[in-house]
C-alpha cells in the first residue's frame, strides 16, 4: 500500500471511531484533522468534502460489518444453520457496540427525517443490503424445510431485526444488565416457533433412515 493510501486508510479508521462515538453529524474535518495531527487541507485532499467523508465512513462500516458478520456465516450450511450463524455474529457485534456505538442505528436517528442526501442514501442502501441478506437466509431456510411452510419471511425478519434494535436500546441507553440474555432468549424462542419439528438444534433436518434393501439395483439407485 502506497503512503497516500495508508494515510487515507488511517484517516478513515479515525473517522469511523469518531462517528461511532459522536454520530455522523458530529464528524467534522476540523476534529478529524486534530485527531490525525494534520491540516484541514490535508484531510480535504483525501476526501474532498465533509459529506464525501461521511459517505466513505458508512461504506467502511458496511465493509467491516460484512467481514465480521456476513461472510463468515456463509461457511455454514444453507438454511437455518446459516441464518443462526448470521444472527449469532450480529448479536456479538451488537454487544461490542454497546460501548462503541453503531453507525447504522445512530445514523437512522440522525437522518430519519432529513431530506435526501448522499449520506442518507448510503445508509439506507447499506442497511437494505443486510436486511435483504437476512430475508434471503430466511427464505432459504424455508425452502430447505427448516422452517414451517406457513412462515412469513417478512414477519420473521421484522421480529429478529426488532430484537437486535431492542438490545441496543436497553443495553446502551437504559444500561439494563439483563438485556443481552433477554435478547438471546427472545431470538431463540422466535426461531424455535418457526422451526419445523424435524429440524435439529442447529437447524439441520434429520432425515429418516432409508429402508433396508437386499436388491443390488435398488442399493445402487438409493446411493445416487
Amino acid at each position: 500500500m502506497r503512503k497516500g493510501e495508508q494515510t487515507r486508510a488511517a484517516i478513515l479508521d479515525a473517522a469511523l471511531e469518531l462517528a461511532s462515538r459522536d454520530g455522523l453529524e458530529g464528524l467534522t474535518i476540523g476534529l478529524l484533522a486534530e485527531r490525525m495531527q494534520m491540516s484541514k487541507s490535508g484531510v480535504f485532499a483525501h476526501f474532498g468534502s465533509r459529506e464525501d467523508l461521511q459517505v466513505e465512513v458508512v461504506r467502511e462500516y458496511h465493509r467491516r460489518f460484512e467481514d465480521e458478520v456476513f461472510f463468515p456465516s456463509l461457511r455454514e450450511a444453507r438454511g437455518l444453520p446459516r441464518l443462526r450463524a448470521m444472527m449469532n455474529r450480529w448479536m456479538e457485534k451488537r454487544i461490542q457496540e454497546v460501548t462503541t456505538g453503531c453507525i447504522y442505528i445512530s445514523g437512522a436517528v440522525e437522518y430519519d427525517d432529513r431530506a435526501a442526501s448522499a449520506v442518507r442514501e448510503q445508509l439506507v442502501h447499506s442497511v437494505g443490503m443486510w436486511r435483504e441478506a437476512l430475508l434471503r437466509a430466511i427464505r432459504q431456510s424455508k425452502d430447505e424445510g427448516h422452517l414451517k411452510p406457513e412462515t412469513d419471511p417478512h414477519l420473521m425478519l421484522f421480529e429478529l431485526y426488532s430484537f437486535t434494535l431492542g438490545l441496543h436500546h436497553d443495553a446502551r441507553f437504559l444500561h439494563l444488565p439483563e438485556a443481552v440474555q433477554l435478547t438471546r432468549d427472545a431470538l431463540e424462542k422466535t426461531i424455535q416457533s418457526y422451526q419445523t419439528p424435524a429440524a435439529g438444534a442447529n437447524g439441520s433436518v434429520t432425515q429418516p433412515a432409508p429402508p433396508a434393501t437386499t436388491n443390488l439395483t435398488s442399493q445402487q439407485t438409493d446411493s445416487r
